[in-house]
C-alpha cells in the first residue's frame, strides 16, 4: 500500500519535538505510507503570532499551505503537531469561508492559495483510513501486552470542533483505538482534554506546574502506568516537569511520557533509540522494553490430592 500526502514538519521536529519525528518517520515508512515533505515551510506561529497580530496568525501557516498546494497538488497535508495541525487547519478554514477572505490571505503572503487540500493530523490519517488501520495491524511484530496507557490529548488536538471535527471533543477515542490496536490496556481518566499549561509553565510557572500536577495525579490514580500523547509542548511539560513536580508538591510520580508514535514504532520492530525513547526526561526505555516483553506463562500446579477427594456420606 503507498499512501501519498504533504508532509508539515513543524518546528519542534527538529529540536524538542525530535523524537516525536524520528518516530513518526519510522512508523510511517513501516507501513508503506509516504509523506513529502513541503519545501521552505515556515513556524505555523503557534504560541506566539496568534497571539499578538491576526493577519501574521494566518499568513505564518497559509503560506506553507500555498506552497504545498503549488508543490503537491491533490495532496492532503499531516501535521503531527496538535499545535501545528489546529493553526493550519485554522487558516484554511478562514480561506474557505469566503472569496474576500482568501483575496486577504493572498494579499498576505502574496502567492495563490485555493485551500483545495484538508489538513490532517497524523491520528486522523491512520484512524479514519482502514487501509492503513490495515496496513499496520499487518506490520505488528510486538505487542505492549495490556500495558495500562492514559491516552492524553490536550486541548488543542480535537477543538475547535466546528474547524476539527474527527473526534469527540469531551472523550475522544481516536488515539486510545490506535493504543489497543498495539495491545496497550488504556485507562479511563478525567483529564485526557485538559491543558498542560503550554506556554505558561514559562511566563506563569507555579499555575503551569498545578495544571500539570493534576493532569499526572489523574492518570496515576486512574492506574496509568504510561502517559501517550501526540503533542510535542503536551510531552515536553508533562515529561520535563514531572521531576520537579515531585519536588514541589512532594509526590513521587514516575510515569513516563510517550509519544503515540513511539510506542506504536517499537510494535512494529523499533529499538528505542531508533525512535527517541532515550531522549525523555523520565526514563523511558527500561518501561518500553519490559512492556514489549511476552508474560510468563502461569505454571501448571497439579491439583492438591486433598481436594480431589470426593467425600461420601
Amino acid at each position: 500500500m503507498t499512501k501519498e500526502f504533504a508532509y508539515y514538519p513543524g518546528c519542534a521536529s527538529c529540536s524538542t519535538g525530535l523524537a516525536y519525528e524520528m518516530s513518526t518517520r519510522y512508523l510511517v515508512k513501516a507501513i508503506g505510507l509516504k509523506f513529502r515533505r513541503i519545501p521552505d515551510w515556515n513556524c505555523c506561529g503557534a504560541s506566539s503570532a496568534h497571539l499578538v497580530n491576526r493577519d501574521l496568525s494566518l499568513a505564518l501557516p497559509a503560506r506553507s499551505l500555498a506552497i504545498s498546494e503549488e508543490t503537491f497538488p491533490g495532496l492532503d497535508v499531516v501535521a503531527p503537531c496538535a499545535a501545528c495541525f489546529g493553526r493550519l487547519n485554522h487558516a484554511q478554514h478562514y480561506v474557505r469561508k469566503s472569496a474576500e477572505n482568501r483575496a486577504h490571505i493572498e494579499s498576505l503572503i502574496d502567492r495563490e492559495y485555493r485551500a483545495d487540500a484538508n489538513v490532517l493530523s497524523l491520528l486522523q490519517v491512520i484512524v479514519q483510513n482502514e487501509d492503513i488501520k490495515e496496513a499496520l495491524e499487518a506490520k505488528l511484530t510486538k505487542s505492549l501486552h495490556g500495558l495500562k496507557v492514559a491516552c492524553y490529548y490536550g486541548c488543542m488536538l480535537i477543538r475547535p470542533v466546528e474547524e476539527v471535527n474527527f473526534d469527540d471533543a469531551e472523550n475522544p477515542q481516536s488515539m486510545d483505538e490506535v493504543m489497543r490496536l498495539v495491545g496497550a490496556d488504556t485507562v479511563d481518566w478525567a483529564f485526557k482534554t485538559e491543558c498542560c499549561g503550554a506556554s505558561l509553565q514559562v511566563t506563569e510557572p507555579a499555575a503551569g506546574k498545578t495544571m500539570v500536577e493534576k493532569i499526572l495525579h489523574n492518570a496515576y490514580i486512574n492506574g496509568a502506568e504510561a502517559i501517550v500523547t501526540a503533542c510535542p509542548l503536551c510531552q515536553l511539560n508533562l515529561d520535563m516537569r514531572e521531576r520537579e513536580v515531585n519536588r514541589l508538591v512532594g509526590t513521587n510520580y514516575d510515569i513516563p511520557v510517550f509519544y503515540f508514535t513511539e510506542l506504536v514504532s517499537l510494535c512494529l520492530g523499533a529499538k528505542p533509540t531508533d525512535v527517541g525513547i532515550d531522549k525523555h526526561y523520565v526514563a523511558a526505555v527500561s518501561r518500553s522494553a519490559r512492556a514489549l516483553e511476552e508474560p510468563a506463562a502461569e505454571p501448571d500446579v497439579a491439583p492438591d490430592d486433598e481436594t480431589e477427594k470426593v467425600v461420601t456420606s
